[in-house]
């Protein structure tokens, strides 16, 4: 299938692009401001659906609104009618449609050029009246309040709130490029359609979001596996430079060897490792409540347990060459042994952050 993207270079473009080629059987055609209209006529005879991005939001004067969204908009739609095929269009306009202004206005004729495409050829078409999108490659300090929050809060750069408490609706680049790629193969139309999830969040808490990814220790880290969190984070990483890419970390070294702790969470715990000589033995303690489980990646351990109630004692032997996760268990005395001739490594999950004044550990004869 050969998929003409409007507006090829802009925001949403780029993503649709890199999500389209990573699809089989599907090449992507591009048209963005470096062609002209006159164009128009070749490229949809070549072409079994398109997808019209390329629209005009910041213009330098007024005019360019109606010439940029509404003149290409009926432009590219006389040239699909010229084929004589059926040829599907996926519109993204906006939810400012329905608004009265010269930018809305301007989306709305958009739309109404699309359904007469769609009413005059038989042609399938998919109108996305979208609110604000956010994600990676999104120009900042430019249309998005994503974009320039995370752009300006990690480069410490200064951001302006108008009203903390208004309430912006929010869907993800990523669900936005899947949701047009669905419909690629679709066989219904659906001249009204949205991008879900949206997100719903105030200015204020957008912000504190943001802010909350620095955090005072870049050892430790927020809930940003799932949900809006999840899609801000990502944004908020792609605008590092890549001297943020990495970042130093404390080791702390004995006789024994060294450890280091690599990443603290908000809820689940912390992950560490550390290294033991020929010979070393580490631990010697217990725990009334903390778990922990080790993953010897390189070398030869024999982990050692005691009961301390009831005295029962158990060994178990591991090697890097074989992946085997050991661990702690409530109210057992451990101690892990290099029993190898070279360094021993050792991962290691707790699944609670160490607290100097709560640590939970208490030393044990094994």
């Amino acid at each position: 299938m050969r998929v003409l993207i409007t507006g090829s270079n802009g925001f949403i473009g780029k993503n649709l692009c890199v999500y389209l080629s990573e699809l089989k059987d599907i090449e992507v055609i591009k048209y963005s401001r470096d062609n002209t209209e006159s164009e128009l006529d070749s490229l949809c005879s070549e072409v079994d659906f398109v997808i019209h991005l390329a629209g005009i939001n910041r213009p330098e004067n007024d005019s360019e609104f109606t010439t940029g969204n509404e003149m290409l908009t009926k432009s590219l739609c006389d040239s699909l009618s010229k084929t004589g095929r059926k040829i599907p269009i996926i519109l993204s306009s906006s939810i400012q449609a329905v608004g009265n202004n010269l930018y809305g206005k301007s989306k709305l004729a958009s739309e109404e050029a699309v359904e007469m495409y769609s009413k005059s050829t038989g042609s399938l078409v998919y109108i996305y009246r979208l609110p604000n999108v956010f994600g990676k490659w999104c120009k900042p300090n430019y249309n998005s309040a994503v974009s320039t929050f995370c752009y300006n809060i990690l480069n410490d750069l200064d951001i302006k709130i108008s009203d903390p408490n208004i309430e912006l609706n929010l869907v993800y680049i990523d669900d936005v490029v899947k949701e047009f790629s669905s419909r690629l193969f679709s066989e219904k139309t659906a001249v009204k359609v949205d991008v879900k999830p949206i997100y719903k969040i105030t200015l204020s808490e957008l912000v504190e979001t943001i802010k909350s990814f620095r955090g005072t220790d870049l050892l430790t880290i927020g809930n940003v596996g799932v949900g809006l969190t999840r899609c801000l984070y990502s944004t908020y990483l792609s605008y590092k430079k890549p001297e943020m890419f990495s970042y130093d970390l404390l080791e702390h070294s004995d006789d024994r060897g060294v450890f280091v702790e690599i990443l603290k969470t908000a809820s689940s715990g912390q992950f560490s490792f550390f290294t033991a000589h020929p010979g070393i033995t580490r631990g010697g303690h217990y725990h009334h409540s903390k778990n922990e489980k080790f993953l010897v990646v390189k070398g030869n351990a024999t982990f050692k347990f005691r009961n301390i109630i009831s005295n029962e004692a158990y060994e178990i032997s591991t090697t890097g060459k074989t992946p085997e996760v050991v661990e702690t268990i409530p109210g057992w005395a451990h101690d892990i042994t290099n029993v190898g001739d070279d360094e021993m490594i050792v991962m290691l999950w707790a699944n609670e952050i160490f607290d100097e004044k709560l640590p939970d550990t208490y030393t044990s004869r094994l």
